[in-house]
């Protein structure tokens, strides 16, 4: 029996939801707030998620963010219900990876048809993964090498050069590509109501992105823009795909790294929502550190601007400044003639506490 959570804090309404998708043989977890939605959908694997988008605590914008990030619900079928008809909060809902936005009241047999089709829609999908047409019988991978790169990347794919701040892509945006860089760095953001920008990832020579949204079938959840020049070789969507479908070794490969990039934003996520401001700074220049992997006479550096730094913090740039200065004060970090942050303590930045 398929299970389905729904989330929706009208109790009356979900009574008779819960009644009507019961007698269609579905078994249904009911919820009334994102916060208890969020931990049943992660306690119990459902197959389908129908989540009210104004609910308490947390709400559906936010609980689709959640669930679509974690390994165990990325792939879920999600679909919102509002009596909100605004098309504004229905193009939200779709950027960020909903299958369906119903708008109150609907009718009750396009809901069964649209959840019975997202399920075998989903069902199909993963049993694409079952691969037989091994080409390499390599059972562990390591990051993508230069021979694994070849098996992805061939003489067909173009390689073009961007200049910074050029933007590749924007929320919303049906993808095209995957994106392989060749030289240089990008970004991944996202800017809330205010207009404010959070870094979500940041990518350098030798990384795979854009590939996400592609593997879950949905539109940009964020943005990417150049952060100084760049080459990058562009992968058509239908190539990686056939390379996904058919090359275990490549799969394996970029279910790993979709796994590693939701613990990272989880970190982040955390380290956002508890920590002191130093203890921010320090772990977005770890996160630098650790990406970039750029030395000068044996210590790490970060040669990004302090305005992105602060949006890889999540702080103001005035802040972020300030505790930068305290830092060159405590002589954990100084600052070359071109801004570049050279980290003589990182041992100390790495552990700080407070």
């Amino acid at each position: 029996m398929k299970k389905i959570l729904l989330i929706e804090d009208d109790k009356s309404f979900r009574d008779k939801l819960d009644q009507l998708l019961s007698l269609s043989g579905y078994e249904v977890l009911s919820c009334d707030n994102g916060k208890s939605g969020i931990e049943t959908a992660l306690k119990e694997n459902p197959e389908f998620i129908i989540c009210d988008v104004s609910i308490p605590d947390i709400d559906g914008f936010g609980v689709i963010h959640i669930l679509s990030n974690h390994p165990k619900t990325a792939g879920t079928p999600f679909i919102f219900l509002s009596g909100n008809a605004d098309y504004v909060a229905q193009r939200k809902g779709m950027s960020l990876g909903a299958d369906d936005y119903l708008v109150k009241p609907f009718d009750s047999n396009d809901l069964l048809n649209t959840i019975r089709l997202r399920i075998e829609k989903n069902e199909n999908l993963k049993n694409k993964f079952h691969l037989t047409n091994d080409s390499d019988n390599e059972s562990t991978f390591s990051p993508i090498s230069n021979a694994k790169q070849s098996s992805l990347i061939n003489d067909k794919h173009e390689m073009q050069n961007f200049k910074r701040k050029h933007i590749l892509y924007t929320l919303g945006q049906r993808p095209s590509y995957v994106y392989y860089i060749k030289s240089g760095k990008v970004k991944e953001f996202i800017v809330n109501e205010d207009g404010k920008e959070l870094i979500t990832g940041i990518y350098s020579t030798g990384d795979f992105f854009g590939y996400t949204e592609i593997l879950k079938e949905s539109n940009y959840s964020k943005n990417a823009k150049l952060m100084e020049d760049s080459s990058i070789i562009l992968i058509p969507k239908d190539d990686f795909m056939q390379k996904i479908h058919t090359n275990s070794n490549i799969s394996k490969e970029f279910i790993g790294m979709l796994s590693s990039n939701i613990t990272e934003n989880e970190k982040l996520i955390i380290n956002m929502a508890y920590n002191s401001l130093r203890k921010k700074v320090a772990i977005g220049m770890v996160r630098l550190i650790d990406k970039l992997k750029e030395s000068k006479n044996g210590k790490s550096m970060i040669s990004v601007s302090r305005e992105d730094l602060a949006h890889v913090v999540g702080s103001s740039l005035e802040s972020t400044i300030r505790t930068l200065k305290e830092f060159k004060t405590e002589k954990l970090i100084e600052v070359d003639d071109n801004g570049t942050i050279v980290v003589l303590d990182e041992q100390k930045i790495r552990n700080l506490r407070h």
